[in-house]
This record gives structure tokens, C-alpha cells and sequence, in this order.
């Protein structure tokens, strides 16, 4: 009838107002609503918990107004799981997750990293605040992150040049043959980092990796034995030309390739 209540729009109006008064039970019901405008108005109910919170960012369908009116709700005074499950969702406007990350904890970041869903610019700057942490975090946490983390992190934690740190990012099958060649190019290569390098079995037989290692002056002299008969004379005239190997090392491998080849 006209001017009566019930029906669609009745009923759409009655919800409209429980939104925005409703008890922990009825709110509840009410997060799971289609309708934008009931969860809008469901931010301003303050009977709005922790835990209705967190359901409701569970929802992958919440759009970017809504995660707005959500963020500047809650920032301040937000729990911490409420700023993870933000941070989280793969629909919060790119500035507004760039805010939040550095109020994560490093495996909160890592999994933003890791997690579909997310946008390029959410995992890299993830990511780069993970990297910019590295100084900080101890060497357990570190080995624990190399074994689960993405490239960007892997290349960051190998140019470090722990050896600890090293053997878990050799395992790990995110890690880049660029990375490696980026830190054996590095001052931070040691005799015993070059030498988990070469005998990994993943890496050691690439030619690129190979070279790079016995370019570089603190390769121990086992690795030159033991490949000099699988290097090519392109190979071997490179390896001497290069202004990385001291003159007395490039001494000891002329006559190493000498005597090889009079054999």
C-alpha cells in the first residue's frame, strides 16, 4: 500500500537501520549482506567488535570504498590483527596497504609477498620492507625467511654473504642464478660462500655461474682443478684476461692450463 513499510524497499530500509543499531547476534547476519550501503553502515554501529571486524574482512568482495571507510575508522586504536587483515586484503587502496606494512611483522610481510591476490606494487613494497629490515633481524629468523622468501629477498639475504643464510637460499627454488652472479661480482664472497656455491648440485654445472666463480680472486684453487678439463680455450682466455684475478693467481692458472694442456 502506498506509504506502508513492508515489501523490498520496506525491508531494505529496516536493514539500513539495523546496520546501524543492531546487537552482536543481528550483526552477525548482517555481515554477510550484499548490499554496500548495509556494510557501510554497519562501520558506524558501534556494538562493531574486534571479531566482526576480522569476519568481515574475510570477505574477498569488499570494494575499495569500503575498505576506505574501514581504514580510516580503525587505523587508530586498531588491534594488530585488525591491521594485518587490512593490510591483507588484496582490494585496499595501494596507499593505504603501503601505510600499514611497517606495522607488520616480518612473516606477516613475508606472506603478503607470498599470498595470491595481491598486486605487483603490494609485494614489492612488502618485500623492500623486509629487505630495509635485514640489519635487525636475527640470524634464526633470517635462515627461517630464506628457506620460504621471494627473489627480491633471496638476492638482498645471499648479498649479505652469511654462509648460514647462504646454504637455506641455495635450497630455496625462488633463488635467481642472477643473484648469485650479482654477489659473486660483490666484495662479500668469501673462499667458503664461493665454495657452497660451486658444489651445490642445482648450481654447479651452469656455465655462466661456473666462470663467475673462478673469476673471482678468492676462489679456492680445488675448483680450478676440478673443472680446468670442461673449459673451453674461449672459456680459459676469458677466465685469464680478467682484471679480478690478482697477478699471482693468474700465474698459477696459466701454468694449471699449460700443464693441462700437454696431457
Amino acid at each position: 500500500m502506498p506509504g506502508g513499510t513492508g515489501g523490498p524497499v520496506g525491508d531494505q530500509a529496516q536493514k539500513l537501520i539495523d546496520a546501524l543499531r543492531a546487537d552482536d547476534e543481528r550483526l552477525w547476519h548482517l555481515l554477510q549482506d550484499s548490499d554496500r550501503q548495509v556494510l557501510l553502515n554497519l562501520l558506524k554501529n558501534p556494538a562493531l567488535n574486534e571479531e566482526h571486524l576480522l569476519a568481515l574482512l574475510r570477505r574477498r568482495d569488499l570494494d575499495e570504498e569500503i575498505l576506505k571507510k574501514l581504514y580510516q575508522a580503525r587505523r587508530e586504536g586498531a588491534s594488530h590483527r585488525v591491521l594485518v587483515a587490512m593490510a591483507r586484503h588484496p582490494n585496499l587502496p595501494a596507499p593505504m596497504a603501503l601505510a600499514l606494512l611497517p606495522h607488520l611483522y616480518l612473516f606477516e610481510l613475508l606472506d603478503i609477498c607470498l599470498l595470491p591476490g595481491h598486486t605487483s606494487d603490494q609485494r614489492i613494497a612488502a618485500e623492500r620492507q623486509i629487505v630495509k629490515r635485514l640489519p635487525e633481524i636475527p640470524l634464526g629468523q633470517k635462515i627461517t625467511l630464506a628457506r620460504r622468501a621471494t627473489p627480491g629477498i633471496l638476492a638482498a639475504l645471499v648479498g649479505e654473504g652469511r654462509a648460514q643464510t647462504l646454504a637455506a637460499c641455495l635450497d630455496n627454488p625462488h633463488l635467481k642464478e642472477a643473484a648469485l652472479l650479482q654477489f659473486l661480482r660483490g666484495a662479500n664472497a668469501s673462499a667458503d660462500t664461493i665454495s657452497m656455491i660451486a658444489r651445490h648440485p642445482r648450481w654447479q654445472n651452469r656455465p655462466q655461474l661456473r666462470l663467475a666463480i673462478l673469476k673471482h680472486p678468492r676462489t679456492p684453487m680445488v675448483w680450478y682443478l676440478a673443472w680446468k678439463r670442461q673449459l673451453n680455450r674461449a672459456q680459459i682466455s676469458e677466465l685469464l684476461a680478467s682484471r679480478r684475478l690478482p697477478a699471482s693467481r693468474r700465474r698459477q692458472l696459466q701454468e694449471l692450463f699449460r700443464s693441462g694442456s700437454r696431457r
